[in-house]
């Protein structure tokens, strides 16, 4: 029996159909390379509408990149960045933080992936001394590495933080529409109103085939990024099957459709679920993501089924625009097999 990879992660989804319409309509014909096309301006004008017009905007292929050069563009070698323990700029991207911007991460454990003033005061300090790291950024990531979503409030309080201390605060955002659709706010009114510097703005794991943005919302931190990015090997050459995407996505709000929809499947999923006594649900169902402990007798012969992750020891069930109800049943309906079957064994 082969593993069905539906809940693994969002990633494993295919492409929503009006992105491959999209990507389709723009093959046609010629037009110049290296983002000076329509497309590109026309995807641009999209993204000052959802967060104004006094913003620089630049695409690349992949969240990685959009963290990291992102970052780069703001910090000097002896600077530190300061972000949650479980981070994907921690955890997931290969020490490509350490690698290309050359900044020291500041890791802070958290029980829920979000960071508070509380947890970083300690870490920022040591300012002109030139012994210590200096404290450049906070990077948060909205909706967490674990679901949970950022208030605006909890977000504004650490940018006026980081503001009065000379930092800046970096979100990635590779989730960011299924935290907008969760707090029923608009992209702007989660970032920029709040006092994000920096954003790296997803859109594959919500319905893209591939591309990511870096949004800076003071045009004076994107100085060099044209260069940045080229030497980054980010400079997509027929950028106009990025920007070609993103015109679709950020129309007839697609994005928050298919966030919504997404996060509305983790909690039917949860629904579902939290009546099994070996299923202790972890995280707060803020986005498209459900966290479990389950007994480790139990993940093997569940995993032989469906393929999942096992984050900081916990299941991570993942839902996209196109999980469906009936995916979920027979999903929970393996479940129960598996966990009916141990008992007997028992």
């Amino acid at each position: 029996m082969s593993t069905i990879d539906i809940f693994g992660s969002d990633n494993h989804s295919g492409v929503d159909p009006e992105i491959l319409k999209a990507i389709i309509e723009a093959n046609k014909g010629y037009t110049i390379a290296y983002g000076y096309d329509e497309y590109t301006e026309k995807a641009f004008d999209k993204f000052r509408e959802h967060f104004g017009k006094d913003i620089d905007v630049y695409f690349v292929y992949n969240g990685t990149a959009a963290n990291i050069l992102g970052l780069k563009a703001v910090t000097d070698s002896f600077n530190s960045i300061i972000c949650s323990e479980v981070s994907h700029l921690n955890v997931h991207e290969c020490a490509g933080p350490e690698n290309f911007i050359g900044c020291k991460l500041i890791t802070i454990p958290t029980k829920d992936g979000k960071l508070t003033i509380e947890k970083i005061k300690p870490y920022v300090s040591g300012f002109g001394d030139q012994h210590i790291a200096q404290p450049k950024v906070i990077s948060i990531t909205q909706p967490t590495e674990f679901g949970t979503v950022y208030t605006p409030q909890e977000i504004k309080k650490i940018a006026d933080f980081a503001h009065k201390n000379g930092l800046l605060l970096h979100m990635d955002g590779a989730r960011i529409c299924n935290a907008a659709a969760y707090l029923k706010l608009g992209l702007r009114e989660i970032t920029r109103d709040v006092g994000v510097d920096i954003l790296s703005f997803g859109g594959t794991k919500n319905g893209m085939m591939f591309g990511e943005a870096v949004v800076f919302f003071n045009k004076k931190l994107s100085k060099n990024f044209i260069y940045i990015r080229k030497q980054g090997m980010q400079l997509a050459s027929k950028m106009r099957f990025i920007s070609a995407q993103f015109i679709a996505y950020l129309s007839d709000n697609l994005w928050l459709k298919n966030a919504e929809y997404a996060n509305s499947m983790a909690r039917y999923l949860y629904e579902k679920i939290r009546g099994i006594p070996e299923m202790e649900i972890t995280q707060r169902v803020e986005s498209n993501a459900v966290f479990v402990n389950i007994p480790k007798k139990y993940i093997f012969k569940l995993q032989r089924k469906y393929f999942f992750y096992v984050f900081n020891g916990q299941a991570r069930w993942m839902c996209s625009f196109n999980t469906t109800r009936e995916d979920i049943d027979r999903f929970v309906e393996t479940i129960r097999e598996v966990l009916d079957k141990e008992k007997l064994v028992e």
